[in-house]
């Protein structure tokens, strides 16, 4: 298990980690964009909508800085 986590844990960026990283962020935002949808809005809307729209807004504010800071991260 340790080999194949040790090019995602050593530093190095390469093609492959940029991938990796770029969606275990986006899954990360989804959920936390889930969950803020339900805090914020889960009593007015229901918490499944309110689940359903902050998964989807959550991503889309995240993408442009996870984006960004990994390729300032692989080119610096």
């Amino acid at each position: 298990m340790s080999a194949l986590l040790q090019p995602l844990l050593s530093g190095e960026l390469n093609a492959l980690t940029l991938i990796v990283w770029t969606l275990i962020s986006m899954l990360l935002s989804l959920a936390a964009g889930a969950a803020a949808g339900v805090v914020l809005a889960g009593k007015d809307l229901g918490n499944s909508l309110a689940a359903m729209m902050g998964g989807m807004f959550g991503p889309v504010a995240a993408a442009p800085g996870i984006l960004v800071g990994l390729l300032l991260l692989a080119w610096l």
